[in-house]
C-alpha cells in the first residue's frame, strides 16, 4: 500500500510539471503527446511491480528474478512504443521527433528512477529481519 501512495503523488507531480511545461513552453519543446507517454511508463511501472509482487508472493527467493525480468519486459515494450510511434508516421514529423525523443527519455528514466528508489527505501525492512535472525 506505500508503495501504491508513493506511486500516486509521483504521478501528480510528474503530470503537473508536463502541463506546467507545456504551458509554459509550449509544443516546440514539449511534445503533445509528453502526457501520454508519462503514462504508458506509469503503466509499465505498475506492470512490473504487480509482476514482482505476484512472483515474491510464491517465493521470497524470487525477488531477484521477479524485478530484473519485469526491467526486461519494461525494454522491450518501450522499445514497441518507440517503433510503433515511428511506423505510424512519427518519424515525419521534423524537430518533433526530438520532443518525442526528450519526452521518452525523460518518462523512462524518471519512471526507472522512482521505481528503484522504492525497491532501495524497502530493502531496510528485509535487513533488520535478516539481522535478528542470526
Amino acid at each position: 500500500m506505500r508503495f501504491l501512495t508513493q506511486f500516486a503523488a509521483f504521478a501528480l507531480a510528474g503530470f503537473v510539471v508536463i502541463f506546467g511545461l507545456q504551458r509554459g513552453l509550449g509544443t516546440a519543446v514539449v511534445h503533445p503527446l509528453s502526457p501520454w507517454v508519462f503514462g504508458y511508463f506509469l503503466g509499465l511501472t505498475l506492470l512490473t511491480y504487480w509482476i514482482t509482487a505476484v512472483a515474491v508472493g510464491r517465493d521470497k527467493s524470487n525477488f531477484q528474478v521477479a524485478y530484473l525480468g519485469g526491467m526486461v519486459l519494461r525494454l522491450l515494450l518501450s522499445l514497441g512504443f518507440v517503433l510503433v510511434y515511428f511506423f505510424r508516421g512519427g518519424a515525419r514529423e521534423g524537430t518533433g521527433i526530438w520532443a518525442f525523443l526528450g519526452a521518452f527519455f525523460v518518462g523512462y528514466f524518471a519512471c526507472a528512477a522512482f521505481e528503484i528508489w522504492a525497491v532501495l527505501s524497502n530493502l531496510r525492512p528485509f535487513s533488520e529481519k535478516q539481522v535478528t535472525e542470526k
